[in-house]
């Protein structure tokens, strides 16, 4: 808890580099900034320069940012003919990266100090080098049966780069990655400019044309950061607020608004009632969410229809004690870091990716950039408002969230996971609302994941009846241990005067405050 400021990611490092900009005067979007950029370099399984980026900021009224970049133009639908999706790896999935033009809007319109500022921290882990922490390590190294037998000359720089000596490194071994510097200094130098229009983006476009890719300079140049009106349900007198399509956040909206018809509070938080009606609510909202979401230019069902209360109570009457058997969504995997940060006057709601891990398996040589695979996310359904077009933003899995009660700020909160997130932002507003957590008890508590039909995966820590008692209904339960199933968060509420930051032990996170 603190008064001044508070920061909150899932690296320890990238934390005090937030906190390190609010020491130096710097304001709540300074701090996100600067962890954001730090994150590139001391988490790389889940994000890096080549990431997309979305953000919620309150400065007074809350505001929206989508950074997200659209597909090659000249990558036409008919180079997938014969494929049921989206390949994960190579040049076929890489859409353009928007997260540095992300960094560069919210410094822009709300940064205190200067934007070459903001890059010292993650220039410093650079060069210097630094330990990599447990679960960073433990992700590195589930990647490497992944990325270490593709072949060709696309993934040799990547695999130069991320997997010395055929490995992945170790909890505490030090890795440094002098490129990663050298195009921060760049990025620092040109404001950002050089990823869009200058040096850099030659260097991608390059690299592509060498390697059999898709985007070009101009793909590069076109792209723009856009400013987005934020999206909102009421629950029981709570506020919850995501960003609107192409994101996925609406589908946390919809189960809430499918939950609030019942009365979570006449059953114990662990409860066989409570995780069933959560769930069936949870599949209810995806089933919507994976038919109709995707750039909003291609949409044709509104997001007022989606979060109509009325339609809520329609899908609300299709709950039984039973589960409810859906046709498969698509499953979005994901590598994702959050950050929140706030201050007396701001509050940041930050969340940037790669999304499959390190992503494409793409890193243009000599720059440290290792492109996302965000690309993945579209479908090739004909027909689907998701499909596969040039020009085109994906469904994007990444959504932060923010609160508000009666007008007033209450904080942001997020958690990573891909498509553990809508379900991890619903368990959150429930363990508050319904059962009175605090911050730090709400993300801590145990989980649920509906994966796919009735698959729902129960972190170890559920109680044995409550998984016997959703198998009884129909649930096909699994028991996992581990973090990377069941999502990593960070959350920063008001409470009176003081500023309350959390964050959970499923990542090497850090939560602090002043």
């Amino acid at each position: 808890m603190g008064t001044r400021g508070a920061v909150a990611t899932s690296q320890p490092l990238a934390a005090t580099a937030g906190m390190e900009m609010l020491l130096a005067g710097g304001n709540a979007v300074d701090a996100a900034v600067a962890m954001a950029i730090a994150l590139t370099v001391v988490e790389p399984t889940s994000n890096g320069i080549g990431s997309d980026a979305f953000a919620l900021v309150w400065d007074g009224a809350l505001h929206g940012l989508n950074a997200s970049g659209k597909s090659p133009q000249a990558l036409p639908l008919t180079a997938f003919a014969g494929m049921e999706q989206v390949p994960e790896y190579g040049w076929s999935p890489v859409t353009v990266s928007g997260a540095i033009s992300g960094w560069r809007s919210l410094s822009d319109r709300w940064g205190k100090l200067p934007f070459e500022r903001l890059f010292e921290p993650a220039i410093r882990f650079a060069e210097a080098g630094y330990p990599v922490s447990p679960e960073t390590a433990r992700a590195w190294k589930r990647a490497e049966s992944a990325f270490l037998p593709l072949p060709g000359k696309v993934f040799e720089p990547f695999k130069s780069v991320f997997f010395v000596g055929d490995r992945a490194p170790r909890a505490g071994e030090i890795w440094r990655s002098p490129a990663h510097a050298t195009t921060l200094r760049e990025l620092m130098e040109t404001g950002g400019d050089s990823f869009y229009t200058g040096k850099l983006a030659e260097r991608i476009a390059q690299f592509a044309a060498d390697t059999a890719g898709f985007l070009t300079q101009e793909d590069y140049a076109t792209h723009q950061a856009e400013w987005v009106k934020p999206i909102s349900t009421d629950y029981r007198g709570l506020t919850v607020w995501e960003l609107p399509p192409n994101g996925q956040g609406i589908a946390a909206l919809m189960a809430l608004n499918i939950l609030e018809g019942f009365d979570l509070t006449t059953y114990p938080r662990d409860s066989i009632e409570s995780f069933h009606l959560q769930i069936e609510a949870m599949k209810l909202a995806f089933a919507d969410a994976y038919r109709n979401v995707a750039d909003p230019r291609f949409m044709e069902v509104s997001v007022e229809q989606l979060l109509d209360k009325r339609y809520a109570g329609d899908r609300r009457t299709l709950i039984s004690d039973a589960a409810l058997p859906l046709a498969q969504p698509g499953l979005p995997k994901g590598g994702t870091v959050y950050l929140v940060a706030a201050d007396g006057e701001l509050m940041v709601s930050l969340i940037q990716s790669n999304y499959e891990g390190f992503g494409s398996g793409v890193l243009v040589p000599g720059t440290g950039i290792a492109l996302h695979n965000r690309g993945a996310g579209f479908v090739l359904s004909p027909r689907h408002p998701n499909q596969y077009a040039p020009g085109k933003r994906p469904f994007h899995t990444i959504i932060p969230g923010f609160l508000t009660r009666d007008g007033q700020p209450l904080g942001p909160f997020g958690v990573m996971g891909a498509p553990m997130q809508p379900q991890g932002h619903l368990q959150m507003v429930v363990n508050m609302v319904d059962y009175g957590m605090n911050p730090q008890a709400a993300l801590d508590a145990p989980r649920w994941r509906f994966i796919e039909n009735n698959t729902v995966f129960l972190e170890q820590a559920v109680p044995r009846f409550v998984g016997n008692g959703l198998a009884d209904r129909g649930h096909a339960i699994q028991v996992k241990s581990g973090g990377e199933f069941f999502g990593k968060g960070q959350m920063i509420l008001r409470h009176g005067d003081a500023l309350v930051a959390a964050s959970e032990p499923r990542a090497d996170g850090q939560a602090i405050a002043l």
